[in-house]
């Protein structure tokens, strides 16, 4: 009986025990999921049923010196997909990747490979057109399509679309600087990242954009560049003209300011649209004023000159004699145009660039004063400029220099250089012998239109003196008013340059390629008191090569506009252009009187009504009918020195008076 009376205690005993044994494991299990695998398995959780976007604060602008923007940024709809959900839905992904296709400028077969593959987010175009965005939303809607969505990002926009791209460069889809000021101020001008977070159920669908992940939104900061959108756009317009008449494969102009070494216009040819900078090659990204190295030809010889005044181993006034050629370590040298021009000065020298007369300077320097004086107008070495990929040229290294690699030096071979050290050079000759960094940053602003840093003017060294600077001018101005730079001259102002022309090295290096050319003109003024100096290289022009033929003739078009652009008063107002009127007013051409078009005489052009126009525009218009602008002031034309209808030559300028919207 004891035994059986026992029985039911024994059950409840091995049941509470039991009892006991599953809490102690079920606690044990939970301390364990809690303490060991808990943000384990929370991340999974997070993975499971958040998602998020990494969102860019808005890029600040890229303006000019005047605060033009020539970069700006706005927001665009980036669309994406949920894969997951759009396949659950059992919608025909053929037929809606060829509905998107077209608005979304994909071809439909990637459109359906980013539709079927795993996923709960995949990117289908970023940054759309409002027009194309505002389709794909009403496909979206009238079909029903599920597990589309839009997010808000920024896009970056360059309202005068391939003006001064080169500085510029441009924005990827993730809002990274690739090239240009874009690249180099990147961390700058990109302001902060944020990350969204989007709450999702167990498919991936959005349910929740979390407020609270968000930080406020720090724009970056703004950009103000030397670069002067009215001397920007003269040069480019007579780049893309000198392009078309030498049929050449590049081209590069530069203008800077010598006392400050503000470069105001940096433009190269061939050019991209940094809108669609996807559609262009490297090369034609390619900023040709820093990133190639050239021969610079007769132009160096304005070093050689400087340094030879300053070590007082030649005078102006000095006499050489000629014979047409020079014979260096069993090597002949030949002028450049064959000729002997017998007993000359050496001003008579550097006027007409001969060759025999240069050898022989540089053999009183010799290799080591003459490298050195290369070195110290800042040849071999990078400027520092604010642009990413600039080279540093090549120089000997003297000791190594046999007779004839001093003599070629002398003539501006053996040399390698970029367009932008070149015009520094000079700008030091213009400077009075003083060597600046050149700068094309002005000044960099917070959201708040606060400057934070500015760029000041960073004089490197005194490579020669003041006097000799000066001598060396009053030289260089022969060589426009008399020598081989006559088509150079500015009318009303005294200029001052040298040209010149170098056989084009290979792209590979090892010599040269035979019946190729680089023309050049380096020039500044008013020689007075110099304002602006720059630089026109035109590489592997076709026909004539002659820097004196083709590169002088674009130096002067671009500088008669630029000293009207900046007020300079002419030193002669003859063959000046007349001045604008108080109120210009576009009368019409005689015969016109009621406004109505008239036909063109066979071999003429009539000049059109440009009125309300901007200045790309009215460049467009006239290029189209062959006719020449020249713009005075920025914003929309007011008037024009030629009235509509008149009859003109092909080729004529016109001058067009803008004003501010």
């Amino acid at each position: 009986m004891a035994k059986l009376a026992d029985t039911p205690r024994k059950r409840i005993f091995w049941f509470i025990f039991g009892v006991i044994v599953a809490l102690v494991a079920l606690g044990g299990r939970i301390a364990w999921i809690q303490f060991v695998q808990g943000d384990q398995l929370a991340e999974k959780v997070r993975y499971q049923l958040q998602d998020s976007l990494v969102l860019q604060s808005p890029r600040g602008a890229i303006f000019d010196r005047s605060g033009r923007p020539l970069a700006i940024s706005s927001m665009a709809k980036s669309l994406y997909v949920n894969p997951d959900q759009f396949k659950q839905a059992g919608q025909d992904a053929e037929a809606v990747a060829a509905l998107l296709a077209p608005h979304l400028g994909l071809p439909a077969a990637e459109i359906k490979e980013r539709l079927t593959v795993n996923g709960s987010f995949i990117w289908l175009k970023r940054t759309l057109e409002p027009e194309a965005a505002n389709a794909v939303a009403a496909l979206i809607k009238e079909h029903g399509l599920k597990g589309f969505d839009f997010v808000e990002e920024n896009r970056r926009y360059y309202p005068n679309d391939s003006l001064a791209a080169h500085v510029l460069g441009f924005v990827g889809t993730d809002d990274r600087g690739l090239e240009g000021i874009e690249h180099a101020l990147d961390k700058l001008i990109r302001g902060e990242s944020q990350r969204q977070i989007i709450e999702t159920d167990s498919y991936g669908t959005p349910i929740f954009k979390s407020i609270f992940a968000l930080k406020p939104r720090q724009p970056g900061k703004s950009v103000y560049l030397t670069i002067d959108s009215t001397i920007q756009f003269i040069v480019e317009q007579s780049l893309d003209k000198a392009m078309a008449k030498t049929k050449a494969k590049g081209a590069t102009v530069i203008v800077m300011n010598p006392r400050t070494g503000e470069i105001l216009a940096m433009a190269s040819r061939p050019t991209y649209n940094p809108n669609q900078f996807w559609r262009y090659s490297a090369n034609e990204r390619k900023n040709r004023a820093i990133s190639i190295v050239y021969e610079p030809g007769s132009t160096f010889k304005a070093v050689v000159a400087a340094a030879a005044l300053q070590e007082g181993l030649v005078r102006p006034d000095e006499r050489f004699v000629d014979q047409g050629y020079i014979e260096v370590a069993g090597r002949r040298i030949k002028n450049w145009s064959g000729d002997s021009y017998g007993s000359v000065t050496f001003t008579d020298i550097i006027k007409n660039s001969i060759n025999t007369g240069f050898v022989q300077v540089g053999m009183r320097l010799g290799a080591v004063r003459l490298t050195e004086y290369a070195r110290h107008f800042g040849f071999g070495q990078a400027t520092g400029i604010e642009l990413p990929g600039e080279e540093e040229g090549i120089l000997f290294n003297p000791r190594e220099m046999r007779e004839t690699d001093l003599a070629t030096m002398a003539i501006g071979q053996s040399i390698a250089v970029t367009p932008l050290q070149l015009l520094t050079a000079m700008a030091a000759i213009a400077n009075d012998g003083v060597l600046l960094k050149p700068h094309i940053v002005k000044e960099i602003r917070d959201e708040s239109g606060m400057v934070v840093s500015a760029s000041p003017t960073m004089p490197v060294r005194q490579v020669i003196g003041p006097d000799t600077a000066r001598t060396l001018t009053a030289m260089l101005e022969k060589v426009v008013a008399e020598g081989g730079g006559k088509k150079a001259t500015v009318p009303g102002y005294r200029f001052a340059g040298k040209t010149g022309t170098a056989e084009r090295l290979k792209e590979g290096g090892g010599g040269y390629e035979a019946g190729h050319y680089i023309a050049s003109f380096a020039g500044f003024g008013p020689v007075e008191d110099p304002q602006v100096v720059a630089l026109v290289v035109i590489d592997d022009p076709q026909g004539a090569y002659y820097g004196g033929e083709i590169a002088a003739p674009v130096f002067s078009e671009i500088m008669t506009q630029v000293m009207r652009h900046l007020n300079i008063r002419p030193t002669n107002d003859l063959a000046m252009p007349q001045p604008k009127p108080a109120n210009p007013a576009i009368v019409p051409g005689g015969g016109a009187d009621k406004g109505e078009k008239r036909p063109a005489p066979p071999g003429k052009v009539v000049v059109p009504d440009l009125r309300g126009k901007s200045m790309r525009e009215v460049a467009r218009e006239l290029s189209q009918i062959g006719l020449a602008l020249t713009p005075v002031g920025t914003g929309v034309a007011v008037g024009q020195g030629t009235p509509a209808n008149t009859v003109v030559d092909p080729g004529t300028e016109i001058t067009v008076y803008f004003e501010p919207r």
